[in-house]
């Protein structure tokens, strides 16, 4: 007999002292006594499949496309508003999507949390914390490596390119076409030839050294996706096997994977890729992808799997706070951090800074307010 079929919990009530207060909390939130609750419409499941999957397909890859593919001839502020509303959307995610049902999943108050070695700690932070520190090690990690394949531009050579710009013995190169407006930022000096190339136009188009600067934002893209497609496997396989709360979260699910991959696309932007790279269309696609295949495998399981049993909220709660510390490190440092407070030019145009606040602040709200149905 396992330990919580001692009591029956219909002559058990609340104020019963010889009963452990866990097994009360367990029986109310029927993680042991509940099971599984499909509530049918199997037609509008498989719908789901298909309509979340294009929809957050095509949303992750509007805001790469709206950049980089001319002939959509998309505004520039449409782009923005894409860019930094997937931005807020981010960092809303990461608190109100993650670390929330963390909490509700392991948290202290919790069957879990009142339960075995779980109750000796509050896991949901201290997770967090961790993966939070993890990622940092990671960009540390990969950025060191680029910069150790790739070579850095120390003091004195900086100097010394100063003097040949003065002096007139360097040539700049650029590969932009706009208005030649150049910051002392170097790529690459040839002392034989004395040839200089610096290659950071301020026109948001073309970035320091290329090639470098891909694979450091990438690998930072990278943690990021990870993280959200963490998330994106639970969502979806909950969506294919739950019971009659489906009418609900099926649409709130359309906005919400549609917001998060706003967010994915937003990054994946700022990524200065290559003309004509597929690298940036098979990230898209593999987030587009994901809750689809989950929602597949929960519909496979949909008579047996129980989404409240011990195990189930076990394993959401970790991967819930995983995804929240990945997600926290990306949205402060990798988006809000980088891109407004590091990023000296965004801070030239008040106009365009003003609409780049209100569009990441409006993201972050609208996410958050998604947040009440799922």
């Amino acid at each position: 007999m396992q330990w919580w079929e001692q009591y029956d919990p219909n002559e058990v009530s609340v104020n019963s002292t010889e009963v452990p207060d866990s097994w009360k909390v367990c029986v109310l939130e029927g993680v042991y006594f509940g099971g599984n609750d499909y509530g049918g419409m199997l037609g509008a499941r498989i719908s789901s499949i298909f309509v979340i999957g294009f929809v957050s397909t095509a949303v992750t890859l509007f805001p790469y496309c709206a950049k980089y593919v001319p002939r959509l001839r998309i505004p520039k502020y449409v782009y923005l508003f894409a860019r930094y509303f997937g931005s807020g959307v981010i960092i809303a995610t990461a608190f109100v999507h993650l670390l929330d049902p963390a909490y509700s999943n392991i948290g202290p108050n919790t069957c879990v949390g009142m339960t075995g070695k779980w109750t000796s700690f509050s896991w949901p932070p201290a997770i967090v914390l961790v993966t939070l520190f993890f990622t940092f090690l990671i960009d540390i990690a990969s950025a060191m490596w680029v910069e150790h394949k790739h070579g850095i531009v120390d003091d004195s050579k900086r100097d010394r390119v100063a003097e040949l710009l003065v002096s007139g013995q360097a040539t700049v190169i650029c590969s932009s076409m706009r208005e030649q407006t150049y910051e002392q930022s170097v790529v690459e000096l040839d002392p034989g030839r004395k040839n200089l190339t610096i290659c950071e136009c301020l026109d948001d188009d073309f970035k320091l050294d290329n090639g470098k600067e891909v694979k450091v934002q990438f690998a930072a893209f990278l943690v990021l996706e990870f993280g959200i497609i963490f998330h994106s496997v639970t969502i979806g396989i909950n969506l294919g096997a739950c019971g009659t709360e489906f009418k609900t979260l099926y649409p709130v699910l359309v906005f919400h994977q549609s917001f998060e991959g706003l967010g994915i696309g937003a990054r994946l932007s700022a990524i200065p890729f290559k003309e004509k790279d597929l690298v940036p269309y098979i990230c898209g696609l593999a987030y587009g992808l994901v809750t689809p295949i989950s929602i597949a495998i929960g519909l496979a399981v949909r008579t047996t799997y129980n989404g409240n049993s011990y195990t189930s909220n076990v394993v959401q709660g970790v991967m819930n706070s995983i995804s929240a510390g990945i997600l926290i490190y990306t949205g402060l440092v990798e988006l809000l951090a980088r891109d407004f407070i590091f990023d000296q030019e965004c801070r030239r145009d008040k106009k365009k800074l003003l609409f780049m606040v209100v569009c990441t602040v409006a993201g972050a709200g609208i996410m958050a307010l998604v947040g009440k149905w799922a």
